[in-house]
């Protein structure tokens, strides 16, 4: 099964690279690369994948099998390891350049039965793991892998949009308590003026009395007039 169909069936468009530069500098492109989020959402981290299909040592390996000749099995089968690992070394030195891409690559086998027949070789996939830093994967493994993959960003998408809810509800908890401390500030204010203005009113309403008092005071004697002192005497 192609590469590239099995990419597009399991990922989004955003979420893997076509013909990706991966190391700086180079002019290598790697057949695929799957988007990794780096520390900086503008500045990924690749994984590269390739596909091989080694089908010359392939085809002589399946007939030796058919000829049951073991000389010719024997053979095949160290020509087709060794294929396996040169192919493994080329893509790891290509298209790998840490912190630009992961540390190890992919090594895509188009079909089950080239896969199996890697998988069978005792020793060869964990040699090419760990001395070329490169996983060997065929049709089904690689879709299961890209599954898992997927779910991986769902995680983190749902992470960063929790992470962002939090935020938002931070930034109102904190825009809360400065409306709180507004609110007391302004009751303190209030409440000051209110004392003021209490103030006001007892000064206000002792003003009044004495307004009163001097309302209730006898009229000024009118000089045209004579007192009443001064008839009573006459009288007399």
């Amino acid at each position: 099964m192609q590469l590239g169909a099995i990419i597009e069936n399991v990922l989004t468009m955003d979420q893997y690279g076509k013909n990706v530069k991966t190391v700086p500098g180079s002019n290598e492109l790697v057949e695929f690369a799957i988007r990794l989020p780096g520390k900086q959402d503008e500045h990924p981290v690749w994984l590269p994948i390739d596909s091989k299909y080694p089908v010359e040592h392939y085809q002589r390996l399946m007939d030796a099998y058919d000829a049951a000749d073991k000389g010719a099995i024997a053979q095949a089968g160290n020509a087709f390891e060794t294929s396996m690992k040169l192919e493994a070394k080329k893509i790891v030195s290509k298209y790998v350049s840490p912190p630009h891409t992961t540390d190890f690559a992919i090594l895509y086998l188009p079909t089950e039965g080239l896969f199996a027949e890697v998988i069978r070789r005792p020793g060869l996939v964990e040699a090419i793991q760990n001395d070329c830093r490169v996983m060997i994967t065929g049709p089904a493994n690689l879709a299961a892998m890209l599954n898992s993959l997927q779910m991986g960003f769902k995680t983190l998408a749902i992470e960063r949009r929790s992470s962002e809810v939090w935020s938002l509800l931070g930034s109102v908890k904190n825009e809360f308590n400065k409306f709180g401390e507004i609110v007391e500030a302004t009751k303190k204010s209030i409440d000051s003026a209110a004392a003021k203005f209490n103030e006001v009113g007892v000064r206000t309403r002792a003003i009044q009395r004495k307004l009163r008092d001097v309302e209730e005071l006898p009229a000024p004697l009118d000089p045209t007039q004579p007192a009443p002192l001064l008839e009573t005497l006459d009288h007399e």
